[in-house]
């Protein structure tokens, strides 16, 4: 990394503690915590900024190093100690490349969304019984995942075959890092095997496919209540008598998008309101990013063209 390079990285770091600095005074004024959204968004900020904070002291250290050990290797007459000063030079540039290299990638990637809660979705494809067997092995497998990490998960909704394979489940999976380690999940997942009820022995190809949507803040996600419809009904599955007796299920249907959540994990209705509207609130989230990826990507279409001849 040249001189100039890393001016400009130092310069950038110290701007990120202005900023710091800036938005510890702003939530402790009045008019920021007399205001919960802002609250959240400048904490968020605030959070999101942390990382940086303790790069950019370490790469402040290597510099102040480099320029003390420069210093001596041009006034030192003794050769042995000049040598020192100059292999402590090559070490110490080392460091600060590998290093802003490091902040580099915290700067490219999103700290703050990588340590989001997700909504884990698995639904049975192609395959029939097989494939829904196929959904519940991998949630097992998510299951164990979460646990060697330390994270809490639970069932926002589940919907199960007749042979005790699953049809479709939504997953909420909390703990830091979450996001980051699910997001490459997300696709057609692919099983080649001879099912047990298999008398032949033919190989059989079953499919499901997961979502990985990042839980979103309110701030975030507005939802009109004119543009929703809740309905209510009574639960089935597993549950006991409770889940027949009482409308306790939650049909929440977003115009706009035409996005339907249900939940009926809960024997609250109130608590499974507030789990499928969470749900509805990543999933449209994902909707309006999907959209505005989508015209980039057709602007940018039109702008370049095909290429060819």
């Amino acid at each position: 990394m040249d001189t100039r390079s890393s001016d400009r990285l130092a310069l950038f770091l110290d701007r990120i503690q202005q900023r710091q600095q800036e938005l510890t005074g702003l939530l402790s004024s009045p008019e920021v915590t007399g205001n919960p959204r802002q609250y959240r968004q400048l904490s968020r900020e605030l959070h999101s900024l942390r990382p940086l904070l303790g790069r950019g002291e370490e790469y402040h250290r290597i510099l102040r190093e480099i320029h003390e050990s420069e210093e001596l290797a041009q006034l030192e007459t003794d050769a042995d100690m000049k040598e020192m000063a100059r292999e402590e030079v090559e070490r110490l540039d080392r460091e600060r490349d590998a290093l802003a290299e490091e902040i580099r990638g915290l700067l490219a990637g999103d700290p703050e969304g990588d340590n989001r809660n997700v909504f884990l979705e698995i639904r049975a494809g192609a395959g029939g019984d097989e494939a829904s067997l196929f959904a519940a092995d991998l949630l097992r497998m998510y299951g164990r995942v979460a646990e060697r990490r330390g994270w809490k998960s639970e069932v926002i909704s589940a919907t199960y075959s007749g042979i005790g394979g699953i049809k479709e489940i939504i997953l909420y999976v909390r703990g830091p890092g979450a996001f980051r380690q699910l997001q490459f999940e997300s696709g057609v997942h692919r099983v080649q095997r001879v099912p047990a009820t298999e008398a032949s022995g033919r190989i059989h190809t079953s499919t499901i496919t997961v979502a990985v949507l990042p839980e979103v803040e309110d701030v975030e996600v507005e939802i009109n209540p004119k543009d929703i419809r809740i309905d209510t009904y009574s639960a089935s599955g597993p549950g006991g008598q409770h889940v027949n007796k009482t409308e306790s299920a939650i049909r929440i249907t977003h115009f706009p998008t035409g996005i339907v959540v249900t939940c009926q994990d809960e024997k609250s209705q109130h608590k499974n309101k507030d789990k499928a509207m969470k749900v509805l609130k990543a999933r449209v989230y994902e909707h309006e990013m999907q959209k505005q990826q989508d015209q980039i990507a057709s602007n940018r279409r039109s702008q370049v063209g095909t290429g060819e001849r």
